[in-house]
């Protein structure tokens, strides 16, 4: 036992006390905020290039009543040149082109063809403003022509929303953002389950396939049983995931409560009942809603779980890892074609997981909550839906039981493959390992 916490120890504060390690815990949630940031810059960027387009009505939808907006840097003007004398300003620079808008032969027809001429390509998204544009005035054009009444037209689009409701009386009050909050929360976990059992995994795999190839594991192997020594550096690593999640765990709120105070987000917040009638148009009145929804969240429930299949996926996994790290030889490149039965399951259950926030009560949600090599990464994704509470002990415990079983079974195989050299390994000689008495 000693030996065993003696090789956790190394392996935990060696990793701990690197330079990178301190600087990506510390600096991953602050490059997270900066990456939204830019990316936010990026989609909210505007050209500082106004567009002044010529227009030239030939339906005669124009009228006092009836013009084309304009919007910041893009503007319309009406000319009543010949299209040939149109093209020529617009070649001497005053106009960026020229919108042609054909008389409408038919009011009853549902489609238009509008024609733009210049020579400069037109941005998509000031095309389809444009199209926009049109489309309203042709529009009020054929109310004025048909003389219906503007606001009984108006009053036949009505906007639904859902608002659920809970069956009893007593039950859980719910909002129509409740569903889009649990997706968010569910994709996030899944997600963060997703990059730690692979980084934290291959970590361990390559830790092993170094000292292996380095034969410093002879060394070691004289003073510890393999089994031991395999265990040891999966505890070490998962000592050292789990520091980084519990440490971004808190920085991450931390940014964001920063973010909140700096925007004045919390000054301006109304309070809202999860059932208010809320204007979907209201921004502030929506995001009063969704940290509410957010608040109202099991995280007693959430949290533990979320440690647990942290802890019991990454058992799993890792310990897989480091058996196939055990196994590899010289040649990396063959040896890599090991690691495709670990990552397929893994890969598949991030999938199945996109699926699930989807439809988190379906025959597959369910189904790979429970199955041990999908559970760890799809379950974490359900739990913000409330799934049964024989779903989560089920899933539990087969998680608990499938993590024992898998790192005995790669302790099996670690103990043969680690003083194994110079042959390549097939995966029916690893199955020959795990049942070697030697």
């Amino acid at each position: 036992m000693d030996k065993l916490i003696l090789i956790i120890k190394r392996e935990y504060l060696t990793r701990v006390k690197r330079r990178s390690f301190i600087l990506v815990t510390l600096l991953t949630p602050l490059a997270f905020a900066v990456f939204f940031i830019v990316v936010g810059f990026i989609f909210s960027y505007e050209s500082d290039d106004e567009m002044v387009v010529a227009v030239i009505d030939e339906g005669g939808l124009l009228a006092e009543k009836r013009q084309i907006r304009d919007e910041r840097r893009l503007f319309f003007k009406e000319v009543h040149y010949s299209l040939d004398s149109a093209r020529k300003v617009v070649e001497n620079g005053e106009f960026v082109g020229v919108l042609q808008i054909p008389p409408l032969q038919n009011l009853m027809d549902r489609s238009q063809t509008v024609y733009y001429y210049s020579d400069n390509q037109l941005p998509l998204d000031i095309q389809f403003r444009i199209q926009d544009k049109i489309s309203r005035l042709i529009r009020e054009y054929k109310i004025d022509s048909l003389d219906i009444e503007k606001a009984q037209l108006e009053a036949l689009e009505t906007k639904v929303l859902l608002e659920p409701e809970p069956l009893r009386e007593d039950g859980e009050d719910a909002s129509r953002l409740t569903g889009a909050i649990s997706a968010g929360i569910g994709a996030v976990m899944g997600f963060v389950m997703y990059l730690t059992i692979f980084i934290y995994g291959m970590m361990i795999m390559r830790s092993v396939m170094e000292e292996k190839t380095n034969r410093i594991v002879e060394v070691m192997i004289s003073s510890v049983k393999p089994f031991q020594l395999m265990l040891g550096k999966i505890i070490g690593v998962g000592g050292v995931g789990l520091t980084q999640v519990c440490i971004w765990a808190i920085f991450i709120p931390l940014i964001s409560l920063l973010v909140n105070l700096l925007f004045g987000f919390n000054s301006t917040m109304p309070e809202l009942d999860a059932g208010a009638e809320i204007d979907p148009e209201d921004a502030e009145a929506l995001i009063a809603l969704a940290y509410k929804e957010i608040s109202n969240l099991n995280w007693w429930m959430i949290l533990p779980l979320f440690i647990f299949y942290f802890l019991g996926g990454y058992f799993l996994y890792s310990s897989l890892f480091a058996a196939v790290g055990s196994a590899m030889g010289d040649d990396l490149g063959e040896g890599q074609s090991l690691t495709i039965p670990i990552t397929i399951p893994v890969i598949l259950a991030i999938y199945i997981a996109m699926k699930a926030i989807q439809a988190p009560n379906s025959s597959l949600a369910v189904f790979s909550s429970i199955f041990p090599l999908f559970a760890p990464i799809v379950m974490p994704t359900r739990l913000a839906f409330n799934p049964p509470v024989w779903e989560i002990v089920a899933s539990v415990i087969v998680v608990a039981l499938s993590s024992v079983f898998f790192v005995w079974l790669s302790g099996r195989i670690y103990r043969v493959g680690i003083l194994m050299y110079g042959k390549k390994v097939s995966f029916r000689e690893i199955f020959r390992w795990m049942f070697y008495k030697g």
